[in-house]
């Protein structure tokens, strides 16, 4: 009887395995149809002739013949390869940095990256006009000090654009490395040295090595991004540094050549899937989710070895010289020095904005000729900002609940499930996170407007949702990957259902990092202003979608109160969120 018992055991545990997957269905039919299928469809549009009907590739003909557009598209190329490039050199020290700290330190210090990462794309490039303009900041000191007779040209130029960008993608860079070098065992490199490696040798041919799969993810996650930017070239930035996205929303909002706009979106998304193909080759996607990475082999690996061990004598001589201008000790002090100024970089130019809300003059100006509340007045007796405000709120709410109900339940699935299948639904369900966001939000601005989703709070809902399932995922699987499976096997045996055992043991367990996805998804959608920009139709106006059109006519103080409130409104969701997600990951 016990044997039956047991094998009537084993088929409930095996069904629920198999049927978890089902879990995953509401959300794979939400991107297929609100992501996929738009996407398609501006693809598809690149590919007809709006006269005749018929299929012609007369737009890429055009983009090819026309000097204008392949400058533009080799613009785009080069400073997303440059911003890539410099938030690896300036990210790699960093983590490496934090990945050497306790854990409980490191989890404090981490704060100094995220609320950055967070932190609206518009508040920061807002904050680097006001360091970097004419009046700025910078110019000031340096012009007030003497050491100029003229302000520094350092805003719409390309010098601008890579201040802006990189400042953005080193938080995103640095997040995706340090998983990787957390999980590096630093006996290794000490088992390097112990068989007379130098320590430079030990670090490049032991410990880099192994963290060149973070480095990899990171550098294509922030080119992939990068590519889509048209906040920071379009303010920092002059005509000379134009990317494609800039283009993309002219030939929408401007022209109305729906055709070309789909060329220029199935450029930019054929150079985002080519670098995914590239680096799923050398290291296998599942490298940026965490997996372990492929082992390259023949003349390429020697190559690279070769090449390290280039860098890694070079870089033995300089760690020799500057122990001995500095000693030891002394030399021992640049990494986290280093280390703070990229800090430093990250987080000072959006505090610096907090001044200049309370500034009394009616100009941005630095510091401030007095203080007082006037701007703050202005925000809140505002109609229009109130309701942008309120609509932000409510939007981010409703995309809140949306995004981790889909996630978590396709976590859930993934969780309990080992068939072959998981590790693709795992990527369709990332893919709203690397496909260039203004290619999402024109092929959803197409498909609403023959749906009569724009200018309403639902189209965007949906749209938001789009984006933030993937950080709502992201969080749950991180927590998902630590819960025993066996207590829901155990509440399966004591007679409890699918549901019961959801309700009553999973949910409650992982209620902490629920917390946290409906709070990451919520900033995610509070900060959104690509989809905004083009499904608000003008009507429904988010908070970043007024601060957009206020940042076109005029830069003001009314900017930097405003910016303020959103730094703070993010900044503590982001804590709270943290804080949960600590606490469900460590319950688990």
């Amino acid at each position: 009887m016990s044997a039956v018992a047991a094998s009537s055991q084993l088929r409930e545990a095996r069904a629920f395995r198999l049927g978890a997957l089902w879990l995953a269905v509401p959300g794979l039919l939400f991107l297929a149809v609100f992501f996929v299928w738009p996407v398609a469809q501006l693809m598809g549009l690149s590919l007809f002739d709006p006269n005749s009907g018929k299929a012609s590739i007369a737009t890429y003909q055009r983009i090819a013949a026309t000097d204008v557009y392949l400058r533009v598209l080799g613009i785009t190329f080069r400073i997303a390869g440059y911003t890539a490039l410099y938030s690896l050199l300036i990210g790699y020290p960093l983590a490496y940095w934090l990945s050497r700290l306790p854990d409980l330190y490191r989890g404090r210090m981490l704060l100094f990256v995220m609320v950055p990462f967070w932190t609206s794309y518009l508040v920061k490039t807002f904050a680097w006009m006001i360091v970097l303009g004419r009046s700025g900041i910078i110019n000031s000191l340096a012009t007030g000090s003497g050491l100029v007779d003229q302000p520094l040209t350092l805003l719409h130029n390309e010098f601008g654009v890579m201040v802006g960008m990189v400042h953005a993608m080193v938080p995103l860079a640095v997040m995706t490395m340090l998983p990787v070098m957390a999980g590096i065992d630093r006996r290794l490199v000490q088992a390097a040295q112990t068989l007379g490696a130098s320590p430079a040798h030990a670090f490049w041919l032991v410990y880099f090595k192994l963290s060149l799969p973070g480095v990899a993810a990171a550098g294509l996650l922030v080119f992939i991004s990068s590519l889509g930017f048209f906040i920071v070239p379009a303010f920092l930035g002059g005509r000379r540094e134009t990317m494609l996205a800039q283009l993309i929303i002219t030939q929408v909002q401007e022209l109305l050549n729906w055709p070309f706009a789909g060329a220029l979106a199935a450029m930019m998304l054929a150079a985002a899937l080519i670098s995914c193909w590239v680096y799923d080759r050398v290291f296998g996607i599942s490298t940026i989710a965490g997996g372990a990475a492929q082992v390259g082999t023949g003349r390429i690996r020697d190559l690279g070895l070769a090449i390290l061990a280039v860098i890694a004598r070079f870089a033995g001589a300089l760690s020799r010289l500057a122990q001995t201008l500095l000693g030891r000790r002394g030399s021992g002090f640049i990494l986290p020095a280093f280390a703070w100024l990229v800090i430093g970089f990250l987080v000072l130019p959006t505090l610096l904005v907090i001044p200049l809300a309370f500034t009394s003059s009616q100009f941005l100006e630095f510091p401030p000729p007095g203080y007082g509340l006037t701007w703050f007045r202005t925000y809140f007796e505002s109609p229009l900002w109130i309701q942008a405000t309120i609509r932000s709120f409510l939007v981010a709410f409703a995309t809140a609940i949306a995004a981790t109900t889909i996630g978590g339940f396709t976590a859930l699935a993934l969780a309990n499930s080992r068939t072959r299948w998981s590790g693709l639904i795992f990527a369709f369900f990332l893919a709203p996170m690397i496909v260039p966001r203004i290619v999402i939000a024109v092929g959803l601005f197409y498909l609403f407007a023959r749906i009569g989703l724009v200018a309403t709070d639902l189209g965007l809902i949906i749209g938001h949702t789009v984006l933030a399932i993937p950080f709502a995922l992201v969080t749950m699987a991180a927590v998902l990957k630590s819960y025993d499976q066996r207590l829901d096997q155990a509440a399966a045996t004591l007679g409890a259902n699918r549901l019961k055992t959801l309700t009553g043991v999973t949910i409650p367990l992982v209620k902490g990092g629920l917390v946290a996805a409906f709070l990451f998804s919520f900033i995610t959608s509070f900060d959104e202003l690509t989809i905004a920009i083009f499904v608000s139709g003008g009507v429904k106006t988010t908070l970043p979608k007024q601060m957009w059109d206020d940042m076109i006519l005029q830069l003001n103080p009314t900017l930097a109160a405003v910016s303020v409130v959103v730094f703070v409104v993010v900044t503590v969701m982001l804590l709270v969120a943290e804080r949960f997600r600590s606490s469900s990951s460590s319950a688990s």
